[in-house]
């Protein structure tokens, strides 16, 4: 079952940019991880949000996340009580909410022309029989 983690920061003025510059890895590595944001909340203060494939996965990537904990430890500003530098928490999914997919412009567009192309393709074959009836019109009218 999906898991996410979710820890606040308060970053020491002007340290936001390494602070922000330190987060940006294409791939920390962690077998599990889904998707991983960064989140500006305002005044200093940070919040990481990590989307795991189950909690396993989340507790099994934690050494490597103090790891990663401890080369911006520097930056951080202790959060009171008691907290330290940050205030974490996490779980497993209990439930979640997404909205129904919408279709896709792209797949609009292209049953739009497919119909389109298909309405042509009938009144196309609807042309040779009606030249066909006004022959056979003009013939009678000659007799």
């Amino acid at each position: 079952m999906t898991a996410y983690n979710v820890v606040r920061f308060r970053v020491k003025p002007g340290r936001e940019q390494d602070f922000v510059d330190a987060h940006k890895i294409d791939d920390p590595g962690f077998e599990g991880m889904r998707k991983f944001a960064l989140i500006d909340t305002g005044g200093g203060t940070y919040c990481v949000v990590g989307e795991w494939e189950s909690f396993d996965h989340l507790v099994d990537a934690r050494p490597g996340m103090i790891g990663m904990l401890d080369a911006i430890r520097d930056m951080l500003e202790d959060m009171g009580g008691d907290l330290g530098v940050t205030d974490p928490i996490s779980g497993a999914v209990v439930h979640e909410i997404a909205p129904k997919p919408k279709r896709k412009a792209k797949a609009k567009a292209k049953a739009k022309k497919k119909a389109a192309a298909k309405a042509k393709a009938k009144a196309k074959a609807k042309k040779p029989a009606k030249k066909a009836a006004k022959k056979k019109a003009a013939k009678r009218r000659k007799r």
